[in-house]
């Protein structure tokens, strides 16, 4: 029976069961993701203000990876806090429509971050392929046409989602095998046609929805791969070897930026669809890292790898220190 056919009855909440095998090691599970979820909040508020305070860090550059800090803060926020108080408190039960707000900020800000990280990938590209032009191709103006096309692009793809999802007959009862209101998690649960969802990449099995969900990611990590391999033909180029060495760090951060993003996040949404053999404990734990990992390390990475935050902090306490 089709979807439209159905009377729409969904369950008032939803019940999280957590780490499905490892109730009894909750606890001691949430120290690491406490820690790090402490770690990402305290990284990324220090990064904005950093970038926020001085004034040299105000470049396209900075202004991206301000904009990457933010949706980073949202992302785990999303989620960690909900998932932290199922593991202490046994708080298992979500609304149902809480549940699809969830899901929609979850997938939302996870393109926007992809969108983002091709955004610094270009900024790269202009500043190593085309110097001279920099600043006036990375204006003020484009910084802000590009942050407004990651976001439209998100809410578009993701709007239709909540209200799909809130069409379906959930006959399978309410416990969501997983720590938060993961897509497939949710919509195994729903009964009748569940073909309008496969363009998002959710039906099990469906080779339509993994090839669209592949091509997705995809156009993003592909131009990101263009972009780099421009980068690393001109910067073989250069006659100095500490400029070329200088280059290389530079870019260093941002390719660790990028694959701490694409490697756990793509390997979680195969081993989903093809890992049949891997533990379930195992996935969940790997989509769990996927969502707080990044948060915590990119403030890191950056922090440790880029001599011009450094330097920002840096004058910022000297200044608080002249004050006092």
């Amino acid at each position: 029976m089709a979807a439209s056919n159905i009377t729409s009855t969904h369950p008032a909440a939803f019940l999280l069961v957590g780490i499905p095998g490892l109730e009894h090691l909750h606890v001691w599970i949430s120290i690491p993701f406490c820690f790090a979820y402490t770690l990402a909040l305290l990284g990324n508020c220090t990064l904005l203000f950093i970038i926020q305070a001085d004034a040299a860090l105000h470049e396209p550059m900075y202004l991206f990876l301000a904009m990457l800090a933010v949706i980073d803060l949202v992302l785990s926020s999303t989620t960690l806090p909900k998932m932290l108080a199922i593991f202490w408190f046994r708080d298992r039960e979500i609304n149902f429509y809480a549940c699809l707000v969830q899901m929609f900020f979850l997938h939302s800000f996870s393109i926007m971050e992809s969108a983002v990280l091709l955004a610094m990938a270009f900024d790269r590209y202009v500043a190593i392929c085309k110097p001279l032009h920099y600043s006036t191709i990375l204006t003020g103006p484009l910084i802000t046409k590009i942050g407004l096309a990651a976001v439209t692009r998100a809410v578009t793809l993701m709007t239709p989602l909540p209200f799909l999802l809130r069409r379906f007959h959930y006959c399978r009862g309410p416990v969501i095998a997983h720590c938060y209101c993961e897509h497939m998690a949710v919509v195994r649960l729903a009964c009748g046609d569940t073909r309008f969802n496969n363009i998002y990449g959710i039906a099990p099995n469906n080779i339509y929805g993994i090839t669209a969900a592949t091509l997705g990611v995809g156009t993003d990590s592909i131009c990101i791969a263009i972009s780099y391999a421009l980068i690393l033909r001109a910067v073989l180029g250069l006659s100095s070897k500490e400029v070329r060495a200088k280059t290389f760090g530079t870019c260093g951060s941002h390719l660790g930026v990028i694959l701490l993003f694409y490697t756990p996040g793509l390997f979680s949404f195969y081993t989903q669809r093809f890992g049949q053999h891997v533990p379930r404990h195992i996935h969940i734990l790997l989509a769990d890292l996927y969502l707080v990992m990044p948060p915590m390390l990119n403030p890191l990475i950056y922090g440790m790898k880029t001599k011009q935050i450094r330097d920002g902090a840096l004058r910022l306490l000297k200044r608080s220190v002249v004050r006092s």
